[in-house]
């Protein structure tokens, strides 16, 4: 019986083989190491940027952080939206000893990993709940962290398009998705979970509870690190290195460094100037929450201002090649406003700046929202964190597959526009009150509707993208799509306290009107741009 079972298996899997071979070969690329490499570095790469957000947002809640102090922290993970700067430097530039050991993109991949261990263990160290200097460390920290989180998204980007062929792209990004999805759900779910065992709570605040939790999470990035020692490095072409080309590495190194010392000096020393200025300001425009904000929005321009006016400098006293900055920065540029012309390049910037607006400036004060509910940590790890985790993957799934079917442009659309629509539903929550019933269906629709628009857009990044510049182009694309969220997310506390939960929720779903005009602009520019490109071919 067992034997004519395994006959009838064979003849089954030969005639799948036979009649299905690219389903078969699609099967069996599953079990490439380099693809099952993916899962863990994408559990590495989605570990870090919870514990920048919720996680990082419930602990200093709990600990009596006030909550436009909360959501300033947000700005932690400016890194991701400014990982385009230094996205040429993890490109090119070798790691001394790591990188004739390990190769590298093995080399960036493992400091990078290393970083951001050392990072949230440092963040462990620190109990915001003390008087001193303690928040500002931890805000210190958590940059360290966010900085060193973009640098591993970079590096294991190019470790996975050098790594395999064009056959196993599609394959690859998704099991990197999945990964990262499991890591968000272990830094999310994972340390609310653990910190609620250990006995923390709104009202009874115990830092024994976070830092274990926050420890632990420290440890888990060994999953990546070991990784890294077992796949193996690219087999690429290495261009010839010679001493000029290794002292350009070093140049364009001190450029980045002191560019990146005048931004971060230009915030140090401004302090006392935005002190001086804000009283003034809130006389102007009669609103303190928008006063700050034009204030730190100004305060951000200048910073970096000051670091392309250092970069500049350097250029001219030739510490730095100009070469290897037109290429790394300029061409890739060039090339984008070329292929689309200058109005719709900058209409579809403003669409890549603007369109995650809805969903961010909401998510930076939504943990805190569930807690001044009444929702307890296990309802938000379990429901918003665990149950959420799968809508939105169930949601990527029929964006993609709805993308295919009605094209990008359309589900790009229907996805910001449930995006904002979702939000409303955050009101109604608001006047119901903890009503579990309720979470479950907020969750659910916010959810879906964000994993539809998430995959529709990323489809749409990659379709902007030429195939030269593919790295370089992305990258400045995925800064973008977060730079300008992020920054008005930094005032969602200040925001709540001055407005309260309801207009709140009302503003960003009317943040999403923009968004949906452009799409609109954007989608018929497009079809004519295509057909001039078709009619000169």
């Amino acid at each position: 019986m067992l034997r004519a079972l395994l006959i009838f298996l064979r003849f089954l899997a030969s005639s799948l083989q036979r009649f299905f071979p690219k389903n078969w070969e699609f099967v069996k690329n599953f079990a490439h190491p380099r693809v099952v490499a993916m899962l863990f570095f994408g559990f590495s790469a989605g570990l870090p940027i919870l514990l920048i957000f919720s996680s990082l947002s419930l602990w200093l809640r709990e600990a009596g952080v006030q909550r436009s102090a909360v959501t300033f922290f947000s700005w932690a993970a400016l890194g991701y939206s400014f990982k385009f700067i230094w996205a040429p430097l993890v490109d090119q530039m070798p790691i001394p000893v790591m990188s004739r050991r390990l190769g590298r993109r093995r080399a960036w991949i493992l400091l990078a990993q290393i970083c951001i261990a050392a990072s949230i263990f440092a963040m462990s160290m620190i109990d915001p709940a003390k008087a001193g200097n303690c928040l500002y460390l931890m805000a210190l920290a958590a940059v360290g962290l966010g900085f060193s989180s973009a640098t591993q998204d970079i590096a294991i980007d190019a470790y996975r398009i050098e790594s395999a062929g064009e056959s196993l792209q599609a394959l690859m990004a998704s099991v990197y998705i999945a990964g990262y999805r499991i890591g968000m759900l272990a830094a999310g779910a994972g340390a609310l979970f653990l910190a609620q065992i250990k006995g923390s709570t709104l009202g009874a605040y115990d830092y024994t509870a976070w830092r274990t939790a926050y420890q632990i999470m420290a440890g888990l990035m060994a999953i990546g690190m070991i990784t890294v020692f077992v796949i193996k490095e690219p087999e690429v072409t290495v261009k010839e290195t010679n001493h000029a080309r290794t002292t350009d590495h070093a140049r364009f190194f001190v450029l980045f460094l002191v560019s990146a010392a005048a931004f971060v000096g230009w915030f140090y020393f401004s302090s006392g100037i935005v002190s001086t200025l804000k009283e003034q300001v809130i006389f102007v425009v009669k609103n303190s929450s928008a006063a700050g904000f034009i204030i730190e929005t100004a305060r951000l321009a200048g910073g970096i201002c000051a670091g392309l006016l250092a970069a500049r400098v350097m250029v001219a006293l030739k510490v730095a090649d100009m070469e290897m900055i037109r290429s790394a920065y300029v061409e890739p540029v060039a090339d984008f406003f070329s292929r689309y012309g200058l109005s719709l390049a900058w209409l579809l910037l403003s669409l890549i700046g603007l369109y995650r607006i809805s969903d961010i400036v909401l998510g930076v004060i939504s943990n805190v929202f569930y807690q001044d509910m009444g929702f307890s940590k296990i309802h938000i790890a379990s429901i918003v964190k665990t149950f959420g985790l799968f809508m939105t993957i169930a949601g990527g799934f029929l964006g993609g597959t709805l993308s295919i079917q009605f094209g990008v442009m359309r589900i790009l659309f229907a996805g910001a526009l449930l995006s904002a629509l979702t939000n409303l539903l955050f009101v109604l929550m608001a006047w119901t009150g903890p009503v579990l019933p309720m979470l479950y269906l907020v969750i659910s629709a916010d959810n879906l509707a964000g994993g539809l628009a998430g995959a529709a857009f990323v489809a749409f990044l990659s379709s902007l993208t030429n195939v030269r510049f593919t790295a370089i182009q992305y990258a400045v694309f995925s800064s973008l799509m977060t730079l300008v969220p992020k920054v008005f997310s930094g005032y969602s506390g200040a925001m709540v306290d001055e407005l309260g939960y309801p207009v709140f929720f009302t503003v960003t779903a009317v943040m999403g009107i923009p968004v949906l005009i452009l799409i609109l602009i954007c989608g018929v520019k497009l079809q004519i741009n295509e057909t001039k490109s078709q009619i000169n071919l």
